[in-house]
């Protein structure tokens, strides 16, 4: 259709190829086809599911979308776009046949649960008189025309539903299933054909109308929209677009860039409108509040300035009235305070003549008394000194006496001192001597805790290495019991789910394995003088890592086998019950399917090991 229109418009052009599904829908529903055949089958009552096979075979036995199964006599296989889809025959005349009765459906529909009546709804009368014959492939047939009608009368939008991955997790997308199901959807080819035509395609008033503010100039004195539309093209720089003769043709994301730059001019437009109203409406808004500031301005400074003058006139009286009161009363204190000193005054002088007098009078009987007394301590004075001299001489003619008997003594004592000296260093260097001894020991001592440690850390490693091997040995044997299982399985029977609970194993290792990684890494600093040693026992650990490691794949692996096993087998439960519903309608004497227990494989523990080490510390403290 896309490239009937690029012809009608006799625009520049190449045509594009594409995978056309007409002969599979032929094959499907046209005429003579498959879903025909079936009805036809399903009106005669001696038909059965292999005459039905063995008719299609002799009908299409030609046509390259149908192939016939080697190994069976009623599947047959229909070349889809997608791919090869085989279909089984053993039960489509039984599920085309329509056996509701109309009485029954009559019934249903008037049920007052609108889920019941929503699933038997009202035929029309046209085509319940007029068919007497009804199938679920001739419902499904008009259904599907109807759909078609319905889509064709309107601009449908699709959303395409792509499974991420088969395990049904958040944040896990296989790349492969993602591109296989875009590919067998069509998306791709669909994709494909969009970017190679003109996906986008506007006649010339629509394009003007909508994209003329784009160059509001180039409209200007012109009258013809094609023309319009090629300036406005050029303008924005577009390349790869296509001008019909009425519409104007446009590659993909070409309409998505011509809105974004439409958008932009009208929003520009929008911010020039907002600011002009913001504007005008802000300045009517400061005239009108200006010009009631002031007025208000005006009657508060009015009501001011009356207050103020108001409160000065009265500060001005009050100023007069204190003026006089502190006057007369000043001038009160003052005369009060005059005749108070005059009379102190008076009494004051008499009192300083009479001491005068009196001072006199003492002063010339206390002169001679002075006299005398001087006389007396002169003389005692001399013979204080006189006595303390004499004492003094003693005094130090004693000492010098003393000072060269003392050096007499201490020149005795030197001998002595020399000899106790000798001892005390004797017995000092010995001290020394056996502390010296005592740390050599200790050294020693130390070095045998730490050869031990090391041998015990190398024991514990290689037990461990032990335990990661029968680990790994009884995952393989698991693995093998596994698929034996189920290669011994039958077709009907539910796969056995393989469930290998190995956490605790798992965490018991990793601690220990860390455990060891923290201790080996202690020693390493503590000691310099064993690098040479841990280098093999690293060397062990590593490897002793990558085993686990794969370990810990090998077991996600069977983990992810066992849950997609369990998945299958709630698939074929979830068929089976739909059989055996579907075995009931057509048969209520049917027997219902046996269903197989589930046999859980044992899983096995290993226990871990717990190593204590103890590290003695000795202080030694010189004085």
């Amino acid at each position: 259709m896309e490239q009937e229109e690029y012809t009608r418009e006799e625009i520049n052009w190449s045509y594009i190829e594409f995978v056309d599904n007409q002969d599979v829908l032929d094959l499907i529903e046209k005429k003579g086809g498959l879903i025909a055949l079936l009805d036809e089958a399903c009106m005669f009552p001696r038909s059965t599911h292999e005459t039905f096979a063995q008719k299609l075979y002799t009908t299409f036995k030609n046509n390259k979308r149908f192939v016939k199964p080697k190994l069976s006599r009623t599947d047959f296989t229909v070349v889809h776009y997608a791919g090869d889809v085989t279909y089984q025959a053993d039960h489509f005349l039984d599920k085309n046949k329509d056996y509701v009765v109309a009485e029954h459906q009559d019934l249903l529909n008037a049920s007052s649960c609108p889920f019941v009546a929503s699933l038997f709804p009202t035929l029309p009368e046209e085509s319940s008189k007029s068919s007497k014959f009804s199938s679920i492939g001739s419902r499904f047939k008009l259904q599907l025309q109807s759909l078609m009608e319905t889509l064709s009368s309107t601009e449908p939008h699709y959303i395409r539903c792509v499974k991420p991955n088969n395990l049904l997790k958040p944040a896990i997308f296989e790349n492969t299933n993602v591109i296989q199901q875009l590919r067998c959807g069509g998306v791709l080819e669909a994709i494909r054909i969009s970017c190679a035509g003109y996906p986008t395609r506007k006649t010339f008033y629509e394009f003007v109308n909508r994209f003329g503010v784009l160059g509001p100039e180039l409209l200007e004195g012109s009258n013809d929209d094609k023309i319009a539309c090629q300036k406005i093209l050029e303008k924005m720089k577009l390349e790869n677009y296509q001008i019909g003769k009425t519409k104007v043709f446009l590659r993909a994301g070409q309409m998505a860039d011509l809105d974004a730059r439409r958008a932009e001019v009208l929003g520009k437009a929008a911010r020039i409108i907002q600011r002009l109203m913001r504007t005008y409406i802000a300045r009517k808004q400061f005239v009108l509040v200006r010009r009631s500031t002031t007025h208000l301005q005006s009657f508060v400074r009015g009501t001011l300035v009356r207050n103020l003058y108001e409160c000065m006139r009265r500060e001005a009286a009050a100023v007069k009235i204190q003026k006089n009161v502190r006057r007369h009363k000043a001038r009160e204190s003052y005369l009060l305070l005059q005749a108070a000193t005059v009379t102190l005054q008076t009494g004051l002088r008499a009192m300083s003549a009479r001491k005068e007098f009196r001072f006199r009078k003492e002063t010339k009987a206390a002169v001679h008394i002075q006299a005398r007394w001087r006389c007396h301590r002169d003389y005692s004075h001399y013979k204080n000194m006189q006595r303390a001299v004499l004492t003094y001489q003693c005094a130090w003619r004693q000492r010098l006496a003393r000072r060269e008997l003392r050096n007499l003594k201490m020149a005795a004592r030197e001998t002595g001192a020399l000899k106790e000296a000798k001892d005390k260093l004797e017995k000092r260097v010995e001290e020394l001597t056996w502390r010296l001894g005592l740390e050599k020991r200790l050294r020693t001592d130390l070095e045998e805790a730490k050869a031990q440690e090391i041998a015990k850390l190398q024991e514990t490693l290689h037990d461990l290495q032990l335990q990661v091997e029968e680990a790994k040995t009884m995952a393989t044997k698991e693995r093998e019991a596994a698929r034996k299982a189920i290669e011994e399985a039958p077709p009907v029977i539910k796969e056995t789910p393989v469930l290998v609970e190995d956490t605790e194993k798992v965490n018991s290792l990793t601690a220990e394995v860390d455990q060891l990684k923290a201790l080996l890494q202690t020693e390493r600093q503590a000691t310099e003088t064993a690098k040479k040693e841990h280098a093999e026992a690293e060397r062990r650990n590593e490897e002793l890592m990558k085993k686990f490691e794969g370990a810990e794949k090998k077991i996600e692996q069977l983990q992810d086998t066992a849950q997609r096993l369990e998945e299958k087998a709630t698939n074929m439960e979830s068929e089976n019950k739909v059989l055996r519903q579907q075995a009931v309608a057509i048969s209520p004497t049917a027997k219902a399917l046996a269903a197989y227990p589930k046999s859980p494989f044992q899983v096995c523990h290993i226990p871990g090991t717990c190593i204590l080490y103890k590290y003695t510390l000795i202080f030694i403290k010189m004085t």
